[in-house]
């Protein structure tokens, strides 16, 4: 059976192939104004890639902020039921799925794969990858290279904002105070990773602790969040597509 997952998130759309459990494409595109019209040629794109056209799909399953946006499809799934399935099917072990995207970051507590709890963030994009983004323009390094410059750091700086416009703030002025690039960075992601412990454990958290979502490839976001939980989290190799193969598993599953 084939079917497709459309994830149609805050900032990006991803597009996911399934077929007979393997996954076989996926490609992913910036949202923007136009989610809808971004979502068809996308996954036109996917589909030509491997040679296929639109009518060999059997089911095509929805999730995300914009899902509203999809193409017809047979199932519409919550962004936590996708994250669950999806982290479940790659990670079976997985009993706590933490999902951090460009808005919205969710604790899910998960048995069998089914999502039994969870708890998102509560203070704006405070919580999530949005913080990091505007952290990274605010010292002039790219995202990835935010994550990656936050490990080099040799002094804990704290930062107290819970909001991404004081946030900002506290960190234009530790720029201005001469704190290094790699100790703002590190400040930056710890807190992040404070917050999105905080909300985790208002549910509990049982290992193993999967971490999927664009964020998950923030190592230095990810180190917080070991040194919060105390233990080791598994990121799955594309983090980012997990919601999309969550809900490409509900449509097989409706078939």
């Amino acid at each position: 059976m084939l079917t497709a997952g459309i994830d149609i998130g805050g900032k990006n759309v991803k597009v996911l192939l399934l077929k007979d459990g393997e996954i076989i494409a996926r490609a992913k595109a910036v949202g923007g104004f136009e989610q809808g019209k971004v979502t068809e040629e996308l996954l036109e794109k996917v589909l030509k890639s491997i040679g296929i056209s639109r009518r060999d799909i059997e089911g095509i399953g929805v999730t995300g902020s914009g899902r509203k946006y999809a193409p017809p499809h047979e199932v519409a799934i919550t962004e936590i039921g996708a994250a669950a399935r999806g982290a479940s099917f790659i990670i079976p072990s997985a009993r706590t799925v933490i999902d951090c995207g460009a808005e919205d970051s969710r604790g899910i507590k998960v048995e069998g794969g089914v999502a039994k709890d969870f708890a998102t963030n509560d203070k704006c994009a405070a919580g999530a990858g949005a913080f990091c983004e505007a952290m990274a323009r605010a010292l002039e390094v790219s995202l990835e290279d935010f994550g990656k410059i936050s490990l080099n750091s040799t002094k804990k700086v704290p930062i107290n904002a819970q909001c991404v416009v004081f946030a900002e703030s506290e960190v234009v002025s530790l720029i201005n105070s001469k704190t290094p690039k790699e100790d703002i960075a590190r400040a930056v992601n710890e807190a992040l990773a404070e917050r999105v412990v905080a909300m985790v454990k208002r549910v509990g958290h049982e290992e193993d602790i999967v971490v999927v979502g664009g964020m998950a490839k923030n190592i230095g976001f990810v180190e917080g969040l070991k040194q919060g939980f105390g233990t080791d989290v598994i990121v799955p190799e594309y983090p980012e597509y997990i919601g999309a193969l969550g809900a490409a598993l509900a449509a097989r599953e409706k078939n």
